[in-house]
This record gives structure tokens, C-alpha cells and sequence, in this order.
């Protein structure tokens, strides 16, 4: 008897696709740049794509004001392979191994990593929340994230990044921060 000819198969291993991510980061306690870079580092360690950085801006605290002025900027990553709770178990991780501690809610810190959106895919749990729920209402997150990506569109709010800032209600200072100074 003769074998059977087996016929090419499409069922390859499907790789899954790539998934665009945000995070902000933010720091105002210490050396504030430093504390930004080591954050990129760490996301880099922690096997986190980072393909694109916003320009660093100095901003002012807000909810709890009396803290030193902020140095806030947003990441876009590239991820597979990576559920968005295993992207924030990531985050926490880099935080923790700067000395991130939470002993005040939003007060002074020297490292924040807040993953704002991932895909067009939202979460309400314990652990997540996607899109970050506050990330419409703070002119800190959505300057850095409109000067990345503008067109961006909020996957519950159906608005861009850029429509979001045009309207934010936040009046808070931003500032394009170079090593200088603010610019």
C-alpha cells in the first residue's frame, strides 16, 4: 500500500498580534529625570517594547497639592504575548525594585507607571481598569500622549487624544521640560 501524499497545512502556529500600549510615567521626588529613565530601563528589563517616548513635560501636582511639581511623560509600547494584567503586574514590579512605596494615596513619589490604555481593550477589576479612568481629566497625561499619538481614539469615550485635551477641564500647568528648565 502507499502512503498517503499529506497536503500542506495552514494551521501554523498563529503568533499573536502586536498590541499597542501607553503607559505614563511620572516622578516628583528625587532626581525626577533620572527616575523617568530608570522607569524606561526597567519597562526595557522587564521585556516591555518601548517604541516611542513623549517629550518630558514639568507639570504641577494635582488632587493633593502640596508636594513637589512633577516630571511626566508617556511611553507607547509594543506588546505580544502579554495579557494587560500581566503588562501591569510588570509595571508594579519596576515600580517596586525603584523603592516606589504607597504610603500617601497620590502623593509624593519618585517613580509612577500607569498603564492608560492597551489596544482598544477595556477591563473594570480589582487589579485593572482599562482605559485608565482618569486619564481624560488630566492635562499631565493626555499633553504627552496627544503629542504621540493625537488621532488616538478613547476606546469608551469615542473622542482622539487630541479632542480629549482640547477639552479637558483641568487647567493645571504643563510645561515642555528640558534639563534647563521648563521651556
Amino acid at each position: 500500500m502507499r502512503a498517503k501524499k499529506e497536503e500542506p497545512s495552514d494551521h501554523r502556529p498563529q503568533t499573536p498580534e502586536a498590541v499597542q500600549a501607553y503607559v505614563s510615567l511620572g516622578s516628583n521626588l528625587g532626581d525626577r529625570a533620572l527616575n523617568l529613565l530608570l522607569g524606561v530601563r526597567g519597562m526595557l528589563s522587564a521585556g516591555l517594547a518601548v517604541k516611542r517616548l513623549s517629550h518630558v513635560y514639568e507639570t504641577e501636582p494635582v488632587d493633593v497639592r502640596e508636594q513637589p511639581p512633577f516630571l511626566n511623560m508617556v511611553a507607547e509600547l509594543r506588546l505580544q504575548s502579554l495579557t494587560p494584567e500581566q503588562t501591569l503586574a510588570r509595571l508594579l514590579r519596576v515600580e517596586y525594585a525603584l523603592g516606589r512605596r504607597r504610603d500617601v494615596p497620590r502623593g509624593p513619589r519618585n517613580i509612577d507607571l500607569d498603564l492608560l490604555l492597551y489596544g482598544t481593550q477595556t477591563r473594570e477589576t480589582d487589579f485593572l481598569v482599562l482605559p485608565h479612568p482618569r486619564l481624560h481629566l488630566r492635562r499631565f497625561v493626555l499633553t504627552p500622549l496627544a503629542e504621540l499619538s493625537p488621532a488616538l481614539l478613547h476606546p469608551i469615550l469615542a473622542k482622539t487624544m487630541s479632542q480629549l485635551l482640547a477639552e479637558v477641564a483641568d487647567d493645571s500647568e504643563v510645561l515642555r521640560w528640558s534639563p534647563g528648565g521648563a521651556t
